[in-house]
């Protein structure tokens, strides 16, 4: 009885192998810890893993859905960008050809792309549950941001526009939570902060939160694009942010919803949160 019961226990961890795409990003990162600290077999997706995984590669697709059963999918750079819904039906085909039994989305809010995209995923023909997130709380303290707070000052064409800032965390609690739980098929969970802020708003809270002189300034969409690109962020980045700001920044997400609480039972954390953890843990 005790070898059927490990073997059991192989064969259901076996069951359980799960690919995380994105593997070393802001939401990728933190559902590998989560797993790999419930002891979930997990392979990072990534170009710099050992078993390496590019989205504009699909050579490195096969290799890496090799036993896999569940995927979080993140696309980088932005399921918005063109060629994003190809990329996804051509991979989502493959991974359920090779046997993957579930998907989850990581897709983005108000964005007609990656809406586009969430029907190929929903289409594909494994179990599905998309997780429609809203602004990331760190994009403040990971990335180019984080060099603009260091920098005193943040320039961007967002007028008072407001927006449900969601903290990574939340995020991968949920992914994680989509692909080891049961009752989370078919859900299309949308995931805010529990409040709206403008960036005028978020920029008063850090300055407070770290004692640092940091302003925030308006400007046009052209001289934010500009000021990118002489910062060196690559063409594609600086196009797609200003899609960002340019499309999707035009209130159409300036309200609330309860994804994170329907998927957890509670609520989520709070900007101010995030700002005092990041401020404690050195992010300025």
């Amino acid at each position: 009885m005790k070898d059927m019961n490990k073997t059991q226990m192989k064969n259901q961890k076996h069951n359980n192998n799960t690919l995380v795409l994105g593997g070393n990003g802001k939401t990728g990162r933190r559902v590998v810890e989560r797993l790999k600290a419930i002891d979930v077999p997990v392979r990072v997706g990534s170009r710099t893993a050992d078993l390496p995984f590019d989205w504009q590669d699909q050579n490195t697709w096969q290799a890496i859905l090799l036993d896999i059963k569940k995927v979080y999918i993140s696309f980088y750079p932005d399921l918005a960008v063109p060629g994003a819904a190809d990329a996804i039906r051509a991979f989502t085909d493959l991974a359920v050809q090779s046997g993957v039994e579930r998907l989850i989305l990581l897709s983005g809010r108000g964005e007609e792309e990656a809406q586009a995209c969430e029907k190929i995923v929903q289409q594909a023909g494994a179990e599905w549950t998309i997780l429609r997130a809203s602004w990331f709380c760190q994009n403040f303290s990971e990335g180019f941001m984080r060099d603009l707070v260091l920098g005193g000052v943040l320039a961007f064409p967002a007028g008072n526009i407001k927006e449900p800032f969601i903290d990574a965390d939340d995020i991968a609690d949920v992914a994680v939570a989509a692909l080891t739980e049961d009752g989370h098929s078919g859900e299309i969970y949308e995931m805010t902060g529990p409040r709206l802020l403008a960036f005028a708003d978020v920029v008063q809270e850090i300055a407070k939160a770290t004692g640092r002189d940091i302003r925030y300034i308006q400007i046009s969409h052209e001289d934010f694009a500009s000021g990118l690109e002489q910062q060196g962020v690559p063409k594609d980045m600086v196009s797609l942010l200003d899609y960002l700001f340019g499309t999707v920044l035009d209130g159409r997400n300036e309200h609330l919803n309860d994804g994170v609480q329907r998927a957890l039972g509670r609520n989520p954390r709070d900007f101010s949160e995030y700002v005092r953890d990041a401020a404690s843990a050195g992010a300025w």
